[in-house]
């Protein structure tokens, strides 16, 4: 491994398990509490500082606390994937691509497309998306993961274009208690997640660190993560506050994609690694402090915040396999109002952020390819080298209001506008495959209604219907990472207009949630067959989504539970593009590539107060690796097996087969270049490990 753990980690997990064993904090006996609002599969119920009702129309999934622990996820992906419509891949180590009601979108198309929010605060400055960045999420320790799927730009703003996840760390001060988590794989990975929930005086507070050591089931790979949550609660007798400090940082040994038809089913071919240069090197940390107070018969949340972020990487995924040098300093404001009668409510916000951003591309290797304007494709040097600093501000209303008795209007709007001021270092111009484009200004501004209505006079059962838009401004490296055939311009706001219709509640004892929609989106960046990132796209997007959850019956002192969930999707490409590789042409009418028609997620298990025992099965249809619709992966089927044993009610020991058939899979496939690339799955492995609570 290129990094190791440093003394301050394990410093920090000595003080974790200090803290667990205090016999001044294990005399307070923990407790539970029950929040207000949407329920998750596994029968928790988590609310969003009032930012979401269970009534709202579109669709949205909550996954609680007790599933993210019997999950006990090593990647965002393992627990993400439970939800209907989402499929995120896994290319090596942390590094994972998001889909939401989309296909999986790679880099300047999938760096807006998904919104991600840490109690509601963006992770990221919304012009400096990472097509990675879910790595940066402390997803160990959630109490909670919202995952809005469809536009939300209307309350979230830029990038909430296909859907938002939202990971809800535990209010201090709510669960009084402490755990330690310890588990180890066979595949050479190894975790520990330690929380505290605890009082100082007046003040709530709340630890969560977790770290990993993977040595990696490919060759030269491997991954070293440490991740650090602190939130303390504080305030007066007209005011509280809520201050949050968290951390991460990555040490990743990546493992390139191998090549060949269907080389993932060949697992000596699948553990070799044909990049064992290539690493990936991040660190990021975000503060903010969320105030509350009463003001009138409403109430004013105010959150400032703070952004920093840095990574170097190699690029294996590119010919060149340049190194890139990026971040982002930020700073910002969220103030949002609620307030009027129970049946006419009336939210009110303004957002502001400042962001400082850079990005350096560097190819160390010899110069080589064919000559472009008297330069090779790749030359050896600096390709990039700029800075950029954004500025963007918001307003928004949102009214919800019971008109008759039992229907309710949801309407709002929001106007956003982004300013960018682009530096080069590099002198402008074109060299090989590269466009330097000159030092300028540019500014985008856009508007994102949504209207909803809903109705619940059948007991247990809610029905709505919703049209929302969702938007985002160019990210940097879409107007500035040009490449020879580009031409320097003023890019368009990339939107997306969704109809959407639905239904949730509970018949006979099982739990249900069924969503219709149509997403027709517009000036789509993506990156075509040439590999050129481009922002002339145009994509339709049909489908339908199910979850149902019940109970079998009681047994043996326990029940037995069921769950699962199917989503179809149809979506085709809405415009024709003629590219230099003729062969991958795109036609209007096409299928998106990395879009399967099919995704499903099913378990069934018994539970008792001691004991449980879970067979899950994930499956993902055949889908398109190319635009031109002529390489296909053939999809795959998965099963999982997990059980605990609670010994009492402070231990708990744990394991988790995953692959249990021991399938050759791939986790993501492409087609580029003339060759079909795969990421191959894991095979078969087994986690095991124990769970003490105080």
């Amino acid at each position: 491994m290129r990094g190791s753990y440093s003394a301050a980690s394990w410093l920090a997990l000595a003080t974790a398990m200090a803290a667990f064993s205090s016999p001044a904090l294990a005399q307070q006996a923990p407790t539970r509490v029950i929040l207000e609002g949407q329920t998750g599969s596994a029968g928790d119920v988590v609310v969003i500082y009032g930012d979401r009702d269970s009534n709202d129309p579109g669709a949205y999934s909550v996954i609680g606390e007790q599933q993210i622990a019997e999950t006990a996820a090593n990647n965002p992906a393992e627990i993400l994937n439970q939800i209907p419509g989402v499929n995120i891949q896994m290319n090596s180590g942390q590094e994972l691509l998001v889909a939401i009601r989309s296909p999986v979108l790679p880099a300047g198309a999938g760096q807006g497309s998904f919104l991600i929010l840490e109690n509601g605060i963006p992770t990221r400055a919304p012009a400096f998306g990472n097509v990675n960045a879910l790595f940066e999420v402390h997803h160990e320790t959630a109490e909670a993961i919202e995952v809005v799927r469809g536009p939300g730009s209307v309350r979230y703003g830029s990038n909430a274009v296909h859907g938002l996840m939202n990971f809800i760390d535990p209010e201090p001060g709510a669960q009084q208690g402490q755990t330690l988590t310890l588990s180890a794989n066979s595949l050479q990975r190894f975790r520990a997640d330690a929380t505290a929930n605890f009082k100082t005086g007046d003040v709530a507070n709340w630890v969560g660190l977790s770290l990993m050591d993977d040595g990696g089931w490919r060759d030269a790979s491997g991954v070293e993560q440490q991740k650090l949550t602190v939130r303390s609660k504080f305030g007066g007798e007209t005011w509280n506050a809520v201050a949050t400090l968290a951390a991460i940082n990555l040490n990743q040994e990546t493992a390139g994609f191998i090549q060949g038809p269907k080389a993932y089913r060949n697992l000596d071919v699948s553990k070799t690694n044909p990049n064992p240069e290539a690493y990936r090197d991040a660190w990021a940390a975000r503060a903010n402090v969320r105030f509350e107070t009463n003001i009138g018969d409403g109430q004013l949340t105010v959150t400032p915040f703070a952004i920093t972020q840095r990574m170097i990487f190699i690029q294996h995924f590119l010919p060149d396999q340049s190194t890139e040098k990026n971040g982002h300093d930020s700073l910002g404001l969220n103030a949002r109002y609620d307030f009027g009668p129970d049946n006419f409510r009336w939210a009110v916000g303004a957002d502001v952020q400042y962001a400082d951003g850079f990005l350096k591309e560097i190819q160390t290797r010899p110069s080589f390819g064919a000559i472009i304007g008297g330069s090779p494709t790749f030359p050896r040097g600096i390709h990039y080298d700029y800075e950029v600093e954004t500025m963007t501000t918001a307003l928004y209303a949102e009214l919800d209001w019971e008109f008759v008795k039992d229907w309710s209007l949801l309407a709002g709007v929001r106007g956003e506008t982004h300013n960018y001021d682009y530096v080069t270092h590099k002198a402008p111009g074109t060299t090989g495959r590269f466009r330097v484009a000159p030092s300028r200004e540019d500014d985008f501004d856009f508007v994102t209604p949504k209207l909803g209505l809903t109705y619940s006079g059948f007991d247990n059962l809610i029905l709505y219907a919703n049209y929302a838009r969702g938007a985002r401004a160019p990210q940097t490296s879409d107007q500035y990472r040009l490449q020879n055939l580009q031409t320097i311009q003023k890019l368009d706001v990339e939107n997306i207009d969704s109809y959407e219709a639905g239904a949730r509640g509970k018949l006979g004892g099982v739990d249900f949630d069924v969503a219709l929609y149509s997403m027709k989106k517009r000036h789509f960046f993506f990156r075509d067959s040439d590999g050129l990132n481009v922002p002339d796209g145009a994509t339709d997007h049909v489908g339908i989504e199910a979850s149902l959850a019940g109970e079998i019956g009681e047994f043996g002192g326990g029940k037995f539970l069921w769950n699962g969930n199917v989503a179809w999707s149809d979506q085709t490409y809405a415009f024709t593009r003629n590219v230099v590789a003729a062969a991958e042409d795109i036609f209007d009418g096409d299928q998106i590539d990395t879009a399967p028609e099919w995704l499903a997620d099913a378990g069934i298990g018994w539970q008792s107060q001691q004991f449980s025992l879970f067979l899950t099965g994930e499956y993902v249809g055949k889908y398109f690796t190319n635009a031109a619709n002529t390489a296909t992966y053939g999809g795959h089927t998965l099963a999982h097996l997990r059980a605990s044993w609670r010994f009492s009610p402070d231990f708990e020991a744990f394991g988790i087969i995953r692959n249990l058939t021991d399938q050759r899979y791939a986790d993501r496939a492409d087609f580029a270049s003339g060759a079909d690339r795969y990421f191959p799955g894991e095979p078969i492995n087994l986690t095991v490990g124990v769970r003490v609570r105080r």
